[in-house]
């Protein structure tokens, strides 16, 4: 028996089945109920061929319009988006990774209106929630079954820009961790700044500003979404008023403004409304999709060394209203969720330029507004 061929088999036959554990994933949708939508829906998605089947959907959540998975892959947190109606909530989840299934265990009040994003701390101890209407964040802690405790800091933000009907107050759209979990930014399209707070995960209120407590941005930008390179060196934030991404050195908490460059193309004059980013996982291109008239998605280079982006393309979004796209692990696809058109599309990604082409396959349901991927298996 030729026992080196055994042993190169076996390590062969372990190999392909990781490789294949690797390309399944499941598919998170939050969406906006009320249309006919059930709330948050799970998909199975093969990263070998772009397939998307149906698993589970929740049947009474409310406007989950964002949801995020634990680092432990065990729970699932969505808000409640309540558009001033009710008081905003975010509800806690058990996800069954066998069965793909999700059950409800609890909800808190948001502290604002019209709660917006998550973000989880490396630890899943904390949750930090951008209250978009309210112009605040809050932080809730997390008890070890998942469940959420009562929010326990709550920092409400101020200042005005100069445009009337979009910026008469402060709006906060986002929490992000920075690597380590050091800092918190909050983009705050009212006030046209990027707030900086310290995060110690150890404190009962986590956060303090930060020095400097934040980052201006040119007048009447309107920051929506921050993201951060892969390598860690650079930032990027996209501008949902005017429509153009700025790129950051950063560095320990600090920002430092390098280029403004257009998420549109030149001499472009219909209605404006950039919402997502997303970076490859290889770092080498980022991706803003474009709502308003455009519905498309701008492709960019990176310069690993620089930072600073270039235009590569535009990609028709085959729907109206891109509010959320997500690249899987893989690299291989990106998802648009198309709020306006009922409809998440699946793209093809050409590794080397960055270029997309659609699938013919398309998962039709009502008001997809966030995509989120977990992989398969153990």
């Amino acid at each position: 028996m030729n026992f080196k061929f055994l042993i190169s088999h076996f390590t062969f036959l372990i190999f392909c089945t990781n490789f294949c554990f690797a390309q399944k994933f499941y598919l998170l949708a939050g969406t906006y109920t009320g249309s006919g939508s059930k709330g948050i829906y799970v998909y199975s998605f093969n990263a070998s061929n772009g397939q998307i089947k149906w698993v589970s959907n929740t049947d009474t959540a409310s406007n989950p319009s964002f949801v995020i998975f634990s680092h432990n892959k065990k729970f699932v947190y969505a808000v409640n988006e309540t558009n001033g109606k009710d008081p905003g909530r975010v509800s806690a989840y058990i996800f069954n990774k066998k069965n793909g299934t999700l059950q409800f265990i609890n909800s808190q009040l948001s502290g604002g209106d019209d709660p917006c994003y998550l973000a989880l701390s490396l630890n899943d101890k904390w949750l930090t929630v951008a209250n978009y209407t309210s112009g605040s964040a809050t932080v809730f802690p997390i008890n070890n079954d998942g469940s959420l405790q009562p929010y326990v800091q709550l920092i409400q933000d101020t200042g005005t820009s100069v445009n009337k009907d979009r910026q008469e107050k402060a709006h906060v759209h986002e929490t992000v961790f920075s690597s380590g979990d050091h800092y918190l930014f909050t983009p705050d399209l009212g006030a046209d700044k990027v707030m900086i707070y310290k995060f110690n995960a150890h404190s009962k209120k986590p956060l303090t500003p930060s020095l400097p407590a934040f980052v201006k941005t040119p007048a009447g930008n309107g920051p929506r979404h921050i993201l951060f390179s892969t390598n860690k060196k650079f930032a990027y934030l996209i501008c949902e008023l005017s429509g153009t991404v700025l790129v950051y050195n950063y560095n320990d908490g600090k920002l430092k403004q390098i280029q403004e460059i257009a998420a549109h193309p030149k001499g472009y004059k219909g209605e404006i409304g950039s919402a997502e980013l997303a970076i490859s996982p290889d770092g080498k291109f980022l991706y803003a999709s474009n709502r308003g008239d455009e519905n498309t998605l701008a492709i960019f280079s990176i310069n690993s060394f620089t930072g600073k982006l270039k235009t590569v393309g535009y990609q028709d979004v085959k729907g109206t209203m891109p509010r959320d796209f997500i690249i899987d692990p893989t690299g291989k696809y990106l998802l648009v969720a198309n709020q306006g058109s009922n409809n998440i599309v699946i793209f093809k990604r050409n590794a080397k330029t960055g270029l997309l082409s659609s699938l013919r396959d398309q998962v039709q349901v009502q008001k997809p507004v966030c995509l989120q991927l977990l992989e398969m298996g153990n």
